[in-house]
């Protein structure tokens, strides 16, 4: 894999892993890979082979209503084809068949999870829309990001049943939770002003992305995660979370820049010329992706 070390930040380079540290890519099989993952996976694969570390490869398709296996395959396809192979749960894993990397092959851990939060009393029913949790909302969240919904905690003491079209939401109280991003630096977040409680499986029977993956960090020991900035006001809930289910030491966390299409959107599986299969059709060789996607990076 010939790429450029430019992903390899000083930063990154003072880290001090224990000597197993595993890293991982997490892509979500709801499209088709692009320059934006590509750009991910060189920090990744980076940051794993400065630090001798290793790769975990993790199929996210816990959305089951987008997700396709033809994106897994194709996803797959790619990552080989790029030269991006994992050390754990790599491609022929999942081709296989039921593989511990796909998060729709891990329900009884998630469920298990659950159980460990409802021990605690932190798990309750909520059955608010989006939209209608849209329509409480009369100021900006923490995160001043206008996508990013903060629910007012309505059902909290409504003690509606975990039955069927009902979401499942776990309490996250008053606090602060702080970390020292690897590339963003010092930062401050608390869940509750900037999300509230934090939904974990919403009423169609999905399991959410914040619950997920905070599972899957911990019980697949990641020590560092390694994402697109856009993500940075995700971690303390995730940390937080991760807490309430028993993890002591939180992961490392580096949320590198975004390719953008514009000053104020970022690339999207919907760029089709910037598709890592559109690329290789057009005759791109697989160190002008990756350079590609480095350089758009900065």
């Amino acid at each position: 894999m010939a790429v450029t070390n430019r992903y390899e930040s000083a930063e990154l380079l003072q880290f001090c892993p224990g000597p197993d540290l595993i890293t991982r890519f997490a892509p979500a099989p709801t499209g088709l890979l692009h320059l934006g993952h590509v750009l991910n996976a060189a920090f990744v694969w980076g940051a794993a082979r400065a630090l001798g570390g290793r790769v975990l490869l993790r199929i996210e398709d816990h959305d089951r209503e987008r997700s396709r296996r033809e994106f897994e395959s194709s996803i797959l396809d790619d990552l080989d084809w790029l030269g991006f192979r994992a050390d754990i749960f790599p491609a022929d894993c999942f081709r296989a068949g039921r593989c511990d990397g796909r998060q729709s092959d891990r329900g009884d851990v998630y469920q298990e999870a659950v159980r460990i939060l409802k021990r605690q009393g932190l798990v309750y029913g909520c059955d608010c829309s989006r939209r209608a949790i849209a329509e409480t909302q009369s100021h900006p969240t923490a995160t001043d990001d206008p996508s990013e919904l903060r629910y007012n905690n309505r059902c909290r003491t409504r003690r509606l049943p975990l039955e069927a079209g009902v979401g499942w939401r776990v309490v996250m109280d008053d606090g602060i939770e702080t970390f020292d991003d690897l590339r963003v630096g010092p930062q401050s977040q608390n869940p509750r002003e900037q999300c509230g409680d934090l939904l974990i499986r919403d009423r169609l029977g999905n399991w959410t992305y914040q619950f997920a993956v905070t599972v899957d960090d911990w019980r697949q020991d990641i020590d560092l995660i390694i994402r697109g900035v856009d993500l940075l006001s995700s971690t303390g809930r995730q940390i937080r979370l991760a807490r309430l289910l028993g993890r002591t030491i939180p992961p490392a966390f580096l949320h590198h820049g975004l390719i953008m299409k514009s000053p104020t959107q970022k690339l999207s599986k919907s760029d089709g010329d910037t598709g890592v299969s559109d690329l290789r059709t057009a005759g791109w060789t697989a160190a002008r992706v990756i350079e590609t996607a480095v350089a758009a990076g900065y």
